[in-house]
């Protein structure tokens, strides 16, 4: 994935702070604010916190990242791609993507509720396999 491509394809000039930010969302998968900072201060030290925040809700607003809201939690980070909903281990607290089109899944609900919906989000919790062996 080339992500300087990713950023300008969502009109966002790529600077090496945003390409940082990119590059952590794709090799985690899904990231938090706390760990995307000690992560991205790495390469940058003096980047602050306002900064990071103001990449990321820039991210946001053009939808190039989408934020991952988990009951309990703090919100993670990931690249927006194809519909999916979320798997959560509820012991070791790993967060994964699993195939699924929420829309398709709730559209009878949907209908009877006459909104015009803008997002579903599914997460499903359990205890992962590895976890399962302990």
């Amino acid at each position: 994935m080339k992500h300087e491509h990713l950023l300008k394809h969502h009109q966002l000039k790529a600077t090496p702070q945003r390409l940082a930010i990119i590059q952590l969302m794709h090799y985690a998968g899904h990231i938090g604010i706390d760990e995307l900072y000690q992560e991205v201060r790495k390469k940058f030290s003096s980047i602050s916190l306002a900064t990071l925040y103001k990449n990321v809700h820039t991210m946001l607003d053009v939808a190039l990242i989408r934020e991952v809201k988990i009951p309990g939690h703090k919100t993670k980070y990931e690249i927006s791609k194809e519909s999916h909903a979320h798997i959560l281990c509820k012991s070791c607290g790993e967060l994964k993507d699993v195939p699924l089109e929420p829309v398709s899944l709730l559209q009878k609900s949907i209908d009877i509720s006459h909104y015009k919906v803008e997002e579903v989000s599914v997460v499903i919790s359990g205890i992962c396999p590895e976890c399962q062996k302990k």
